[in-house]
């Protein structure tokens, strides 16, 4: 019963965040700021609603200035609120541009100044490599990817993509990587308490002056860390 309830809570909290943030983003169209706004949106009712207990230690990710890759384990389609309030200020992400047309979420993303691909078309995907690199140049803005690439409750980190790596190298900005514990399969919905989630970015690893032939080594070490800490939590949780 207390599942059916919060689902119909969280989806009315869906689309009431949507009708709002559409008419936001139409007054201030493809602000940077929209998205951290949007996430916050999301992200503050939504904890209430699950009885979350969600420990952030982000510390290093709001000290950095914006103009940075952030990436992120990406574990689940609640991450959009678990995380939703540590966006840091001026911060897009990259989605498919097929998400345009999806009702009121898909205006609210375009809206919210992100940044549109279309998969599979090389030349589309360089375009939009060319764009990213201007606006973590330029336009004082930061870029959150997931680099693994899609959904992943396991215990260990897929592969990640090389996408936010080059992007990072070509810009010459850091690296901010923000790690979630693993939540997904410990959420229990039914329960008064949905459960407990540690959050924690980590120190920005510099890019400048690396080549694309140092592209292996950093993704590397990138995962390492990511993959440490993810375990380091999850004692934290045990042993609590």
């Amino acid at each position: 019963m207390l599942f059916l309830v919060r689902m119909l809570l969280l989806s009315l909290h869906f689309l009431l965040v949507g009708v709002l943030g559409v008419l936001i983003g139409l007054c201030r169209p493809f602000n940077p700021d929209n998205s951290r706004l949007f996430a916050r949106l999301y992200g503050w009712a939504t904890r209430w609603i699950l009885r979350l207990d969600i420990q952030a230690e982000v510390g290093p990710l709001f000290d950095q200035p914006p103009g940075c890759v952030i990436i992120a384990n990406h574990q689940s389609n609640f991450d959009l609120f678990v995380l939703g309030p540590v966006v840091p200020r001026r911060t897009v992400c990259i989605g498919k541009k097929s998400l345009k047309w999806v009702p009121l979420f898909g205006q609210l993303f375009w809206l919210g100044g992100n940044v549109l691909i279309e998969r599979g078309n090389a030349y589309q995907a360089r375009k939009a490599m060319l764009t990213t690199t201007r606006t973590l140049q330029k336009e004082d803005t930061s870029i959150w990817v997931f680099p693994e690439g899609t959904r992943n409750a396991d215990a260990a980190l897929l592969p990640f993509k090389k996408g936010a790596f080059q992007m990072a190298i070509e810009a010459g900005v850091p690296i901010v990587p923000v790690c979630v514990s693993r939540y997904a399969r410990r959420m229990r919905l039914n329960r008064w308490t949905s459960g407990r989630i540690i959050i924690r970015s980590l120190a920005p690893i510099p890019t400048a002056n690396l080549g694309q032939q140092d592209m292996p080594g950093l993704i590397e070490q990138c995962r390492e860390q990511m993959q440490l800490c993810i375990q380091n939590m999850e004692r934290e949780l045990q042993h609590a």
